[in-house]
This record gives C-alpha cells, structure tokens and sequence, in this order.
C-alpha cells in the first residue's frame, strides 16, 4: 500500500469572521472550526489568499483570551499567527492545515491540492473586497509625504480593503491615490490620518473605477477621469451600478423618488411594512459618491435608512470634463460625466472655482472643457489699482499713458504668474447644490 496516499481523513475547515494586527503578537485570526482541529504550533494555510503560517497560539475567549491546546470542530476561538498583514488573512477565508496539501497556480488564480493531486474546496461564500471608491491624498507641504506613506501602511496592516498607490500631481505635488471600500471608509481614514498622525491633508473628489473598453477590443480599468486614453481610440465606456434599498416613512415617498430620479436612477421596487416603506432602485455609482446620503437625510428629516451593493458595469455616453485655471488644464479637478450633466457640473464647479480662488492682480479665467469645447466659463477679475492718482493735473495724454503702461504690466504676469489654488478647490464638488 502506498503510504502517501491519505484514506478518510477530513481535511481541516475553520472560517475566519474576524482579523486585527497586533503591534506585539501578529496577526489574531477569530475563527470557526467547521472540521477537524487546529493544534497550537502547527502549520496553517489560508486557502483564498494561498499563504502559510504558524498557528503560535491557539484558544477560546472568556472574554480575555484563555489559550488552549487546540480549537476542535464546532468550537469559536482565536488563532495568534506570525503573519505580519490582515491582507494574509482576509475575513471570509478557510483556514485548514497546510501538512499534506499545496497550493497550485492556475490561470486566473491559484487552488489547494491534496497529495493525491484532488482539489481541496474551501467553505463557500467567499469573495475577495475590492475597493471601488478612489481619492487622492497629498499633503499640504511636500515635506510630509514620507510621514503619509508610513502612515498608510501601519493602517494597512490591521485593514485588508485598503489599496494605495502612489500619484505626482503638477499642481499638489507628491501624494498617494488610495481605493476604499465606500464614501464611510474613507472619511475614517481621513480622520485617522489627521488626528493620529497629526497630517495635514488635502483630498480630492472621490471617483469610481472605470471599464474602458478600446477600439481592439482591449478593455482596461481606470481610477481616475485624468487616466482616460484618447476618445479616439475607445469604443466605450462602461461605469459601475448599484442596487440599492432604502427605508423610509411611506409619507416621505415622494421626495426620495424624486431625488433617485435626479441622480439617473430609477426605482425597482417599492414595498410596505406596517408604517414604513422599502425602495428598491437602481443608480450609477458616481452620483451617489458626493451628497446623496446628506440629501437623503435632508429629504427625510433624518428618518432614512440606506445601503446598497455592486450590481455591475454598463455602457454609457460619459464624458470626461476638465477645467482650466487661468488657461492651464488642472488633472486633479478633471471629473468622468454622463454627456446630459456635463453642461451643469461645468457651470456649477466654475462658480465654486470662482468663490474659493482668491483674486489675482490679472484676470483670471475659470473654464470647463469637453476635449476642446468650452462648455461653462467664469471670469475672476483682476484688482484694480489707480495708478492715476497722484496726477494733480487733468492731462489725459498722461493718464491714458499711465494706463496703458499698467495693462502691458498686468498682461505680463498673466503670461508668466502662478496662480495660489488653496485645497477648498480640490473639494469643490463634496457638496454640490
């Protein structure tokens, strides 16, 4: 008989519901055991992520951590392991034993293999998260970008979602995109990164990720509406969809559906329980990423109650709409629209442009452009400063030369100054009208 084969033996099953990074310990699993038993000091596989560790302790909670010598089947306890991410561990994923099996590559991933070569299925209901809401991060002084990037990295230890890459901006500088799991999940982070690491940020418009598909039939995801290729060479553009639901009041119908209208969603279902209301609707991702939960909550009297999922992406007419300062295109403020807003977001981001850019000594000119069609324009004047004032006679050749000498200078500066543009116009459309 050949002793490497395995007869009726259960393979190892347990579900990880929990995971944190200890500064001290690694990473703790909070675990299930489905099948078998973990002993403390063997050898652990987590099968979706394909990695190995070492279960160093193993035990129940009491509600303190009592370690045992081994979690069995049907018993809920904790694993502390070497590891040194939470992205090792994911929530969801099976932990088994790693004696007896290995972890195969195959096209599109990887699987966990017996000895006699037979696939090892783990616990059902896993999905990888993936991030679908990106914003960038920079610094306001160029001199804390090293204390950004360490920053995001001890977060990311003990947060398996978070996605970072780094981003150079002509007018921000150095700076990190960062994909989050929602609008929620970033504003923790964003408080996390002021308050303990005590950072100065500024943070641009939160855009989802994009599927572009070219003309050779290539499709590729972008984050952001300045990574768009030439609309010559794309046959389309598709943007992610989510079901929603909301529950509400039934005398506050009315002005939900509007508000789903307003954002180019459209309304699935609506049910009754007992005083209260279920909306079930489809929308775009994009409009709900700025104010709809604040205007949900405005058009409820606070009464409402909203979430929602990933259902997909769909083609449709999106455009990518820039803005020019002063005639210099600003990537950071370039946003991906439908083509039936896009005059509407123009004209409103060019006046909150308008508010929030201090005036210059030249005249300033604000612009929303769709390729090379200027679709909305605001015009930041210039100060004026009268330099006719110490003339004590009434020469108008004097004062008309005066003048002109004074517009010579200030077409100068427009051609050869720099325009200070604060972090409120990276924010501009956080709250639209």
């Amino acid at each position: 008989m050949d002793c490497g084969i395995i007869i009726g033996v259960k393979t190892t099953k347990a579900l990880i519901f929990d995971s944190y990074f200890d500064d001290y310990r690694g990473v703790v699993l909070y675990v299930r055991i489905f099948e078998g038993e973990i002993l403390k000091n063997s050898e652990i596989l987590m099968m979706a992520a394909g990695t190995k560790g070492l279960a160093l302790e193993v035990g129940f909670l009491t509600p303190k951590m009592s370690p045992r010598e081994s979690l069995k089947e049907g018993e809920i306890g904790y694993i502390v392991t070497n590891l040194k991410t939470t992205r090792e561990a994911k929530v969801g994923d099976t932990v088994t034993l790693a004696k007896g099996l290995m972890v195969r590559e195959v096209e599109g991933g990887h699987e966990v293999v017996d000895v006699n070569g037979e696939v090892v299925k783990p616990l059902p209901g896993y999905k990888n998260v993936l991030p679908f809401v990106y914003a960038g991060f920079f610094p306001v002084s160029n001199d804390q970008y090293k204390e950004l990037k360490e920053a995001i990295e001890k977060l990311s230890l003990s947060d398996s979602a978070l996605r970072y890459e780094p981003e150079n901006s002509p007018v921000l500088g150095f700076g990190l995109r960062i994909g989050f799991l929602g609008l929620l999940h970033m504003d923790i982070i964003r408080e996390r990164l002021e308050r303990e690491f005590g950072l100065d940020l500024i943070v641009t418009n939160p855009s989802t990720n994009y599927e572009v598909v070219m003309n050779n039939g290539e499709v590729r995801e972008i984050k952001s509406a300045s990574d768009l290729p030439d609309a010559s060479e794309i046959r389309e553009i598709r943007e992610p969809w989510v079901k929603g639901e909301i529950i509400l009041p039934k005398p506050m119908i009315g002005n939900v559906l509007n508000l789903i209208n307003e954002k180019r969603g459209h309304q699935t279902n609506v049910s009754y329980i007992e005083d209260r209301a279920v909306i079930d609707f489809e929308a775009p991702m994009a409009n709900l990423l700025t104010d709809f939960y604040d205007q949900l909550k405005s058009a409820t009297s606070g009464y409402a109650s909203f979430n929602y999922e990933l259902s997909g992406y769909r083609a449709e007419d999106l455009v990518r709409v820039d803005f020019l300062v002063g005639g210099h295109k600003m990537d950071a403020l370039s946003v991906m629209a439908h083509r039936s807003e896009a005059d509407a977001i123009g004209r409103e981001v060019t006046k909150k442009l308008k508010e929030v850019i201090p005036r210059q000594n030249y005249e300033v000119a604000l612009q929303a452009a769709i390729g090379a069609r200027i679709i909305a324009r605001e015009t930041i004047g210039a100060y004026r400063k009268d330099v006719t004032v110490k003339i004590h006679t009434g020469d108008r050749d004097r004062k008309a030369k005066l003048l002109e000498k004074q517009k010579r200078g200030k077409a100068r500066m427009k051609r050869f100054g720099k325009i200070d543009i604060p972090s409120e116009a990276f924010t501009v459309m956080l709250k639209r009208d």
